[in-house]
């Protein structure tokens, strides 16, 4: 046992275990070698991704807070095609993962699979009724939303009807979560606190322009900094957590990266295109956005399965 233990603990460059996780709750070298791989993942997480994000976006940040004005003068089109595309139809995929994820966690707790699907036809047909509403009244935003909120729910529910939802509830409840955290909660107390001014809305000698360190004041009607749109264009994220054991080279994995990543820079880029946002915006959104599901991928991926194994051990030893 310990030729065993001191090979695994060398092999897996941690820490042999501490003392009050006595050796009495590890009732085999399975279940030893479990308890190191789960512990490796957990102490080098948050570093490992932390860095990635963090150290790129300070530098950003420090750019974009010297010359957010001139990368707006230089780049900017306001009648830019794709960038009213994504202007009109930025934040669709994210609410249709939110409509799809949304009949998921409430239709996966039923035990009945081909009932589980009724969650989804009740909001697909709710939304349909929005949509129905938005198009009389010519509001194109609430039709378009609807619409997304509405036929993917529906589509996917028809697709999958005989498949079960239970296993897909912990990305579902990851998507809300982002949802609400986010776009909902992040996005919109930040607008209301910094107030600034769109670069469209910026006055002819630009003497109204602030940079984002600066907040104007919490009861400006301005709302730019951070970008609502983009914030959503990254809700497709938690995707990556259906991938993320494939190989590197496994079709399915490239695919899902480079659609994630593909439409959260398209969606960014367009809102400064447009002139609706500048570059610092988007780069903030962006960041809550990796920030936020960095979190929620160790709450549902990691700190909830080492739990498990840690109640399974103690539960075990009780029975002994």
């Amino acid at each position: 046992m310990n030729n065993n233990y001191l090979s695994i603990s060398s092999f897996f460059d941690v820490q042999p275990i501490p003392n009050f996780l006595s050796l009495k709750f590890i009732k085999n070298k399975e279940t030893y070698l479990q308890m190191i791989l789960e512990e490796r993942p957990t102490a080098a997480f948050f570093l490992k991704y932390l860095n990635a994000i963090m150290i790129p976006w300070i530098i950003l940040a420090i750019i974009f807070g010297l010359y957010d004005l001139q990368i707006s003068q230089a780049f900017v089109n306001f009648n830019s095609w794709w960038g009213k595309f994504g202007a009109d139809f930025g934040e669709a995929p994210g609410y249709a993962l939110i409509g799809i994820s949304l009949g998921i966690l409430f239709g996966g707790s039923i035990k009945r699979v081909k009932l589980q699907k009724i969650p989804s036809f009740i909001l697909s047909a709710i939304s349909l009724g929005v949509m129905i509403y938005g198009v009389i009244d010519t509001n194109n935003k609430m039709a378009i939303i609807s619409a997304f909120l509405s036929f993917p729910p529906a589509i996917f529910a028809g697709v999958t009807f005989s498949r079960d939802w239970c296993p897909y509830r912990k990305l579902a409840g990851a998507v809300i979560l982002l949802a609400v955290i986010n776009p909902l909660i992040f996005v919109q107390f930040l607008k209301y606190l910094w107030g600034r001014v769109r670069f469209r809305d910026l006055s002819a000698d630009f003497s109204n322009f602030t940079p984002w360190y600066l907040p104007v004041r919490p009861k400006s009607p301005h709302s730019s900094f951070p970008s609502g749109h983009t914030a959503m264009g990254w809700m497709l994220l938690p995707l990556l957590f259906l991938v993320k054991d494939r190989t590197f080279k496994d079709p399915k994995r490239i695919g899902t990266i480079v659609a994630v990543f593909f439409w959260g820079v398209f969606v960014a880029i367009s809102r400064v295109r447009i002139g609706v946002h500048y570059a610092s915006d988007v780069l903030f959104s962006t960041v809550l956005a990796f920030l936020v599901t960095i979190f929620l991928q160790y709450f549902f991926y990691l700190w909830k399965r080492k739990k498990t194994i840690s109640e399974k051990e103690e539960t075990n030893d009780r029975s002994t």
